[in-house]
């Protein structure tokens, strides 16, 4: 089994940390996959956001998990590489419906194709990239959110921002 947890990570969280690394204990191995367009607007680019997940999982020592950046319908891109499950993390009923929505689409697309869905441990369950980004905008503490590299990169994004 190849498994791929997709997303953004604009940017990766602790909460995305803890799915990280559950999935890599239940699997053994993992890809994170990071998107490299999506109808969101993004913050980081791919090449950014890939480099703070590899700094982050050092930092956090997780291994045994690879990041790659695709740029294609998730489905499209696991057939290439020859995944057959990915992982999505569920915090409330809000990603519930959107995920729910996605993997109605995905089973239509690719029923060959496995969806298996998480939820963040409860220190995390409450976190998001977009609220993250917040905080930094904002210039709060960001030490029980992100890794310290991913707080580097936001604290100079957004001076750069300011300036």
């Amino acid at each position: 089994m190849r498994v791929v947890y997709p997303g953004t990570f604009d940017p990766v969280t602790l909460g995305h940390l803890d799915i990280v690394r559950r999935t890599r204990d239940l699997f053994g191995t993992l890809d994170v996959a990071i998107t490299a367009a999506s109808i969101k607007k993004t913050f980081f680019s791919p090449d950014d956001r890939a480099d703070m997940m590899r700094r982050s999982l050092q930092e956090a020592g997780i291994e045994g998990v690879g990041v790659v950046i695709f740029d294609s319908l998730l489905v499209e891109f696991m057939r290439e590489e020859g995944y057959d499950t990915f992982i999505r993390g569920l915090r409330a009923n809000s990603d519930f419906e959107y995920e729910f929505q996605m993997q109605l689409m995905n089973r239509r697309l690719a029923p060959e194709i496995t969806g298996l869905y998480m939820m963040p441990s409860g220190e995390t369950m409450f976190l998001s990239s977009t609220l993250v980004r917040e905080v930094a905008m904002y210039e709060g503490d960001l030490d029980s959110l992100v890794t310290e590299c991913v707080g580097k990169a936001l604290r100079m994004k957004f001076s750069n921002t300011v300036n």
